[in-house]
């Protein structure tokens, strides 16, 4: 269930000092790099950043003590560690997205928190476990939580922590991107513009622990040689620029490289026209983002002569849908962590911020051509 912060997992029991101190000397026993409360949980507060309006980021957002209720006999105490600032988070904040949080509100949808403490009737976690979000809304861009058992879902600690803050999103879209809506098969091919965002760079990876080839197309800039090789050296078949897709060149790239089988649109527009000039026929056009925020249009010849499929997909919704089996969210994660465990499926670029600089990281987040991720380390 979508709660706010605020509202959440009320209970009948305080948090003692000596429980925590318990606990936070077992997480540090635990994990090394992890660090301790950087204030006294005693006093019952965290750090939080929180907006009460919906507007520009840089206007409603501040960094703010937040009371934390007690732990009810179900709830988990966690220590965020690290929690990424992704485009729905932005969204969200300018009350453009899907599903909208009552006010004020806690930031941030995606992040990995670590056990402190349990309530007495916790059965799937123990102090020390790493835990993410199942759903959206939670607000993960905060110092500490009190959350109830079943909002989160367990996850390896013998991960990359970056990897482990950004999986719930991006891999998960890719992933299911990849497994349901086409058939595909080793020697296949995948076209995908938005190549260097988190889901494109998910993409890659995936595909190629399939044996799939993918077709990445980027907007032009000034280091597109440099982010060209990056795209490559994590898996990426071919790197070309929106540009390319119009010219003989592809003729040639199809030569050696069968035309797509899937589409996978992030950004709208005109780009997504041009992708569909490339599908094989009767094969799908999946949308997850519209980052030009302009409509899809499909070419009437390509319904008509190609019998292409128009879909899209939103992970939120599939988690949702799923939310009464959790079987198959914990089956794609164990797979999505045993890709990272190989060395075949990576954080994307990010960049380390801490929550005091939280201005700083929203307007980084919200530059174009931006190729890393802005994470705040807790």
């Amino acid at each position: 269930m979508w709660l706010p912060f605020h509202t959440v997992c009320l209970g009948s029991r305080t948090v003692s000092r000596r429980s925590v101190a318990a606990a936070l000397l077992k997480c540090s026993k635990h994990r090394e790099n992890v660090s301790l409360f950087s204030h006294s949980v005693a006093a019952q507060t965290c750090k939080a950043v929180r907006f009460r309006n919906h507007g520009d980021p840089s206007k409603v957002v501040q960094l703010e003590d937040v009371d934390l209720p007690p732990i009810g006999e179900k709830d988990v105490l966690v220590k965020m560690l690290a929690a990424p600032i992704n485009p729905a988070d932005i969204n969200m904040i300018q009350g453009t997205y899907a599903i909208l949080p009552d006010l004020p509100a806690v930031g941030g949808n995606e992040g990995v928190a670590q056990v402190v403490e349990v309530g007495r009737n916790v059965t799937s976690l123990k102090t020390g476990d790493w835990v993410i979000p199942k759903d959206a809304g939670l607000g993960t861009w905060r110092t500490e939580a009190v959350l109830a058992e079943g909002d989160v879902i367990l996850l390896p600690n013998d991960i990359p922590l970056l990897s482990a803050a950004t999986l719930g999103v991006n891999p998960c879209t890719a992933f299911r991107m990849l497994s349901d809506f086409e058939e595909l098969k080793p020697g296949d091919s995948v076209i995908q513009n938005a190549a260097n965002s988190g889901v494109g760079q998910a993409v890659i990876q995936i595909a190629a622990a399939r044996g799939i080839n993918t077709i990445n197309v980027i907007r032009d800039r000034p280091e597109f040689t440099q982010l060209s090789d990056r795209l490559k050296a994590i898996g990426g078949t071919h790197v070309i620029k929106e540009e390319a897709l119009r010219r003989p060149e592809m003729r040639e790239l199809f030569k050696t490289c069968p035309k797509p089988k899937l589409v996978l649109n992030g950004v709208g527009g005109k780009s997504a026209t041009e992708l569909l000039r490339h599908l094989q026929f009767g094969r799908s056009m999946v949308t997850y983002g519209g980052m030009a925020k302009k409509p899809v249009t499909v070419p009437v010849s390509a319904l008509i002569f190609k019998d292409v499929k128009v879909r899209g997909f939103w992970v939120t919704q599939w988690k949702r849908d799923h939310s009464s089996d959790g079987r198959a969210f914990r089956a794609m994660l164990d797979e999505l962590c045993q890709l990272i465990r190989q060395g075949k499926l990576t954080a994307p670029a990010c960049t380390e911020v801490s929550l005091q600089d939280f201005n700083k990281a929203l307007d980084a987040a919200m530059q174009p051509f931006t190729s890393a991720k802005q994470v705040f380390i807790m």
